[in-house]
């Protein structure tokens, strides 16, 4: 939901309500006994070794669902096996007006097959991926090895799509090589813009992209569908966006629905150009290929950068509103001089104050049965 929505405004309109009103809401939101940090703690839990196979694998999921998604939709499946694991999409949970090829969905299967191949290192197997060409699902066998810890893997639990605005600061030199260096993929590339003059020609798409997205009502519908306004409602789907993990304040959802139907397109599209503006930096992840084995890459090389980044107290997020608009797409590939690279990601950076963390559904929600 967009910071263009303030809280007195929302607060304002919750009055007209009437007092009784406005105070059966805030017990609702506010409760105490409704712990939502403690929920969204629960998954991140630190992994610890498990001497049976079953529980290591069970915790190695655990830590694949933290990984970055589209809409926090989670659109994910996981099968474990004798040997190793599987992830599967989970098209019922696919974007459809947002990401009608399912490009999206496949890199959110990236980023979590990376969460994956971190957390089984770190519990003691070495992992091998074949990746779905062929296949519509990502396989990875596991053999017994010796634990492997890292920086990244202690960064799985604290990562988050920071969507609120930076501070404007610049990146330090070391800590930004750092992130320039991450490890690649093959067919995968990182376009960085750390410049003003590049931020500039970033948001002009930024702001095109939105108002396109903005003045279409199934690309509405679809998002109003995976807003939570409220505790409540996060808590009882353990999916979504929530409101206060975008620095909005909780509303009830018939005043939620009213402010993102409501808003002007240019209001929402000049609040995401502020946002990019007041990052450090923002860069362009790209394949060379539109095939879904690239687009998994792509979400393994994206998570591997923000867990990179969160290594380094650096916060990230998604702003990907000029790679959904496939007319916005080719101008920014060619603007950015991307040649036959296909621009897949837009990802914004800078330092900023932690958010509340967005939940995960349970594991065993996620399992296919065996």
């Amino acid at each position: 939901m967009s910071s263009a929505f303030s809280r007195k405004d929302i607060l304002k309109l919750l009055s007209a309500g009437g007092v009784a009103a406005v105070a059966a809401y805030a017990l609702r939101e506010y409760a105490p006994w409704v712990d939502y940090d403690a929920k969204a703690d629960l998954p991140r839990m630190a992994l610890q070794p498990d001497p049976a196979p079953l529980g290591r694998m069970r915790g190695i999921v655990r830590y694949a669902t933290l990984a970055a998604n589209g809409h926090n939709a989670q659109p994910w499946k996981f099968a474990l096996l004798p040997t190793g694991i599987e992830i599967h999409p989970d098209y019922s949970r696919r974007l459809s007006a947002v990401d009608p090829a399912d490009r999206e969905l496949w890199i959110s299967l990236g980023c979590a097959l990376e969460n994956l191949l971190i957390a089984s290192r770190a519990m003691g197997y070495t992992p091998a991926v074949t990746y779905p060409d062929a296949l519509d699902s990502i396989q990875i066998s596991l053999a017994a090895d010796s634990p492997q810890g890292s920086p990244l893997f202690d960064a799985i639990p604290f990562r988050q799509s920071t969507r609120t605005e930076y501070d404007s600061k610049p990146i330090t030199g070391s800590h930004l090589d750092q992130v320039q260096r991450v490890r690649l993929e093959p067919g995968i590339s990182l376009h960085t813009k750390v410049d003003r003059a590049g931020l500039t020609i970033l948001s002009d798409y930024v702001h095109q992209a939105t108002l396109s997205q903005y003045a279409d009502k199934p690309f509405l519908n679809e998002l109003i569908h995976w807003l939570r306004f409220d505790k409540k409602e996060a808590l009882a789907s353990f999916d979504g966006l929530y409101s206060s993990c975008t620095g909005n304040p909780g509303v009830p959802r018939w005043l939620g629905q009213m402010f993102v139907n409501g808003a002007k397109p240019k209001d929402l599209a000049d609040a995401d150009v502020k946002k990019l503006q007041s990052s450090a930096g923002a860069v362009v992840i790209a394949s060379a290929s539109e095939r879904k084995a690239d687009w998994v890459r792509t979400g393994q090389v994206y998570e591997r950068l923000a867990l990179t980044m969160t290594s380094l107290n650096i916060k990230s997020a998604f702003l990907n509103q000029p790679l959904e608009v496939e007319s916005v797409r080719s101008q920014l590939q060619s603007g950015l001089g991307l040649g036959t690279a296909l621009p897949q990601l837009l990802v914004r950076f800078g330092y900023a104050n932690a958010m509340p963390r967005s939940l995960r559904r349970p594991v065993e929600q996620v399992l296919m049965p065996s």
